[in-house]
């Protein structure tokens, strides 16, 4: 599969500039290299009506969140996502995927929140779930003075997120969970097995290599057995039935491609909404990379037109 002239352009960056991979140093040194590439790579923060963090109640401490309105999200009632960002549960923050975020609260007039859960090595799994659960019951039980309708909440992530978006609609559907009215995959994480074809295809050359993906898996999970839990590996999950209606969004260039595919051919399958798009020359991660790849935004604004559409079909049908 040829690379996309903007995908191509972003690898030869990272080559020029010499970075090392993760695996090859410590937890803190990825996650400073990681912290220093959103400059260059996430495209301009526009502006929205307002933005603020508070803290919220977790369940291992305080989570902060941050929370942004779009320009014309009304004052109450207004749409909302939860938004999981990606870095493998491992590297990641509330300013790495700020980008996506505010682009998504001015699009669907909405309310983002974006919560700063606990990352491995330090907080293993179930850590960083738990804390996307509580925020996404902090939202639902705070609807009101949040200025957002508690039936309109869906949920959203890339990579890692998407992993842990996909779970909590899984979590919902199992009245686990507030209920979702939708969710947003972007190049998730569905199968920690990491036995794809897309492994071999892409896992060298790509951007995000298979040797990283293990290391980010085998700091995430304590034991090989959780590999297989559907709360790790979604794609194993018995029964997909009955959950919200989902955009997923694919890069072909990417290990983690068959996954996605394969996650969404399930959800079909199981008689859910789906609509799937796939950005065949992308690269894994493209999607925070809105300064160089112009096909950043149209991702997301696809996702957005996609949850809008999920909505009508839902209040029509």
């Amino acid at each position: 599969m040829t690379l996309d002239p903007d995908a191509l352009r972003v690898l030869d960056m990272a080559r020029a500039a010499g970075g090392k991979p993760f695996e090859t140093g410590s937890v803190a040194a990825a996650r400073a290299a990681y912290n220093a590439s959103f400059p260059t790579l996430q495209g301009e923060h526009e502006p929205v009506a307002t933005t603020f963090e508070q803290q919220i109640d977790g369940p291992n401490g305080p989570i902060t969140v941050r929370i942004h309105r779009g320009i014309d999200a009304l004052p109450s009632g207004a749409p909302a996502l939860l938004y999981l960002h990606g870095g493998g549960w491992v590297i990641g923050n509330l300013d790495s995927h700020d980008e996506i975020c505010r682009l998504m609260a001015n699009l669907g007039n909405a309310v983002i929140v974006c919560p700063d859960y606990r990352l491995a090595p330090e907080h293993k799994f179930p850590a960083g779930l738990e804390d996307c659960l509580a925020t996404l019951r902090f939202m639902a039980e705070n609807a009101v003075d949040l200025g957002i309708d508690k039936v309109r909440i869906g949920v959203a992530g890339d990579s890692a997120g998407g992993n842990l978006a996909a779970v909590l609609a899984l979590l919902a559907r199992d009245g686990l969970a507030p209920p979702l009215a939708t969710q947003i995959l972007i190049y998730p994480n569905t199968d920690a097995r990491q036995t794809s074809g897309s492994y071999r295809r892409f896992g060298d050359g790509f951007g995000l290599t298979a040797t990283t993906m293990a290391w980010f898996r085998d700091h995430y999970v304590r034991t090989p057995d959780e590999i297989m839990d559907w709360r790790v590996s979604p794609l194993l999950a018995p029964d997909l039935a009955g959950v919200a209606p989902a955009f997923v969004a694919l890069a072909g260039c990417d290990i983690l491609a068959d996954e996605g595919a394969a996650y969404a051919a399930r959800l079909q399958a199981a008689g859910v909404p789906v609509i799937l798009r796939q950005w065949p020359g992308q690269i894994h991660g493209f999607v925070s990379m809105g300064r160089h790849i112009p096909a950043a935004r149209q991702a997301v604004v696809e996702g957005v037109t996609a949850w809008r559409h999920f909505e009508g079909s839902t209040s029509t049908g």
